[in-house]
């Protein structure tokens, strides 16, 4: 018979409380390679691999088949400095590859990426960011970690970051959707009208049906013109995401529980954050 869960205050002890009121275990593996794991990347993986694998087990030993995240994080350190690497094409091919064997074992799978080594927004935080996210999305992760605002090789975050970062994983969901193939969508009948009539589909049924269906559109991407853009400031992407971050500071707070529900998460957990800081 299985005895009542004792928790205090170590990593065990909490997972152990999280088992006791139903919230599913995210057990991270978050080896190095070069590290606390090996620098080849297939015997990296092999490692963490094998780690999460144990993390699994230890949770359905306290807990049989309780909800759980297979978190399997290869990272990688600058072998010639030692100093983690938040990003770049070993640690995405890496987290790409984590992503696709938790699909093979069909486990629920997380993994990081999208971890900047860049310490602001600019050229390098977004080369370093798309690769990383776009490699992981692809490979049909399921959760994607730190992929929103992190800097620094995760020393660092920044709300002007956030807001990029949403618009550059709203493109990224949209490369992973893809293309729905089927006769509407192809709609070969149109292309017989349009090329023995109005020689343009500017005006077409399709093109506005498409334009809402299949088409993402940027909020602080700029697509204007060169004269438009001078014309209203020349402003960049960081400009305007610095814009963005007042106006969403400024504005109130989303509710996102109920006072009662607040309250009695109060009374069982030392919560730091007042309520009128979580929407109230």
């Amino acid at each position: 018979k299985r005895q009542p869960l004792r928790y205090g205050e170590d990593a065990i002890s909490v997972a152990l409380a999280a088992i006791e009121v139903g919230m599913p275990i995210n057990e991270i593996i978050a080896a190095q390679s070069g590290a606390t794991g090996p620098a080849p990347p297939a015997a990296m993986l092999v490692q963490s691999l094998a780690e999460t694998l144990a993390g699994l087990i230890m949770v359905n030993i306290f807990a049989p088949g309780h909800p759980t995240i297979f978190s399997n994080w290869p990272f990688v350190i600058d072998l010639r400095t030692g100093a983690f690497a938040g990003s770049g094409g070993e640690i995405s091919v890496l987290n790409a590859a984590a992503a696709q064997m938790s699909g093979f074992y069909g486990l629920p799978g997380g993994v990081s990426a999208s971890m900047a080594d860049a310490k602001r927004p600019g050229a390098q935080a977004g080369m370093e960011k798309a690769i990383s996210s776009l490699a992981a999305g692809l490979a049909g992760a399921n959760m994607v970690y730190e992929s929103a605002g992190m800097f620094a090789s995760l020393l660092g975050a920044s709300f002007e970051g956030m807001v990029i970062d949403n618009e550059m994983l709203g493109m990224v969901h949209r490369v992973i959707r893809g293309i729905e193939v089927s006769e509407e969508t192809m709609g070969l009948d149109v292309i017989e009208d349009v090329v023995f009539g109005a020689g343009h589909f500017l005006g077409h049924d399709q093109t506005i049906a498409s334009m809402q269906r299949d088409y993402l559109y940027p909020d602080l991407a700029g697509r204007e013109n060169t004269d438009a853009w001078e014309e209203i400031g020349g402003e960049g992407m960081s400009d305007r995401a610095r814009t963005r971050v007042r106006e969403i500071l400024d504005a109130p707070a989303p509710e996102y529980i109920d006072a009662a529900t607040d309250a009695k998460i109060r009374e069982r957990f030392n919560i730091l954050l007042p309520p009128e800081r979580m929407g109230r």
